[in-house]
């Protein structure tokens, strides 16, 4: 896939915003609210509908009897293209005809960060252990692991130079809209957690909680 085909995070993030879609880890996100499974079933339908053929192996839907939630990455290229910007528009024209708003409100992305000395040595122990498979195309994820039937929280492996026993070595990454960090860190803070590092903003906020286990606030912004 040539360049002009995968816009920067900040095309895709502009272009679909405004939409009632995110940007979160590689991929974008909307939500439709629904009073039953049978309407979430229908939504679902008219999101096939509006992404056509071509566009099968770009979407990804999460069915809820309160809640439909649409994902949209091209498996091909492993990222977010022109053809996933295309597919939102008109997912969101389609909503907007069946007067179903789109929103952000819960979408997010969890991963699992490890500190280890020796990824190499670490890394397959964790793969057996959850049963992952290797995350294929670009990533943003170092030596990443992702659940095959895409359910669990992508695991990632980042590299010490040496040991740092005063602090955990499994932390946890809570990615979620750019518009949203702000909030959820307020509320981390007021629910007793600290705010340990904030250098690597708007890429990532480093929190604890009151015993000192770490949470890293994620977002898309701050890495290209």
């Amino acid at each position: 896939m040539s360049a002009p085909d995968r816009p920067s995070r900040q095309e895709i993030s502009d272009a679909v915003t405004d939409l009632g879609w995110r940007l979160v880890l590689g991929a974008i996100y909307a939500e439709a609210t629904v009073s039953s499974l049978t309407e979430a079933g229908e939504v679902a339908a008219l999101v096939l509908v509006a992404v056509g053929a071509d566009g099968q192996d770009h979407v990804n839907i999460d069915i809820r009897a309160d809640r439909v939630v649409v994902r949209l990455r091209s498996a091909a290229a492993g990222t977010v293209t022109n053809v996933d910007i295309a597919a939102a528009q008109s997912i969101s024209s389609a909503m907007m005809e069946r007067g179903v708003p789109l929103t952000p409100s819960s979408v997010q992305a969890f991963e699992v960060a490890i500190d280890a000395l020796d990824i190499g040595a670490v890394r397959p122990f964790w793969q057996a252990v959850t049963g992952y498979v290797d995350e294929g195309g670009p990533s943003d994820l170092t030596d990443g692991l992702v659940d095959p039937a895409g359910r669990g929280p992508a695991i990632w492996f980042q590299q010490m130079d040496a040991p740092r026993p005063q602090r955990n070595r499994v932390h946890l990454d809570i990615d979620v809209p750019h518009d949203l960090a702000s909030t959820r860190i307020d509320a981390a803070i007021a629910a007793g957690g600290t705010l340990l590092s904030d250098s690597r903003a708007p890429a990532f906020w480093v929190l604890a909680d009151p015993e000192g286990n770490e949470a890293c606030i994620c977002t898309w912004q701050g890495r290209d």
